[in-house]
């Protein structure tokens, strides 16, 4: 009897719906929000250039040094 209640208990720790995450919403439902707002990264993020040529160390310690004054 006892593997079977331990069974039981594993079942409820496994599944998505009774664990608890942050903020308190269960596995699969912050599972489905990660989703949405991956996807709307991926919608509203920047095309990239496919015809830009790459970046060499000078242009990318000018933009770093750059950043850092401005911000």
């Amino acid at each position: 009897m006892a593997t079977l209640e331990r069974r039981i208990a594993m079942a409820d720790k496994t599944d998505p719906n009774k664990i608890k995450g942050p903020g308190g919403l269960n596995m699969r439902e912050l599972h489905e929000l990660v989703k949405k707002s991956h996807a709307h990264d991926q919608a509203s993020g920047r095309q990239h250039n496919k015809l830009a040529q790459p970046q060499n160390r000078w242009q990318r310690l000018v933009r770093y040094v750059w950043d850092k004054k401005k911000g």
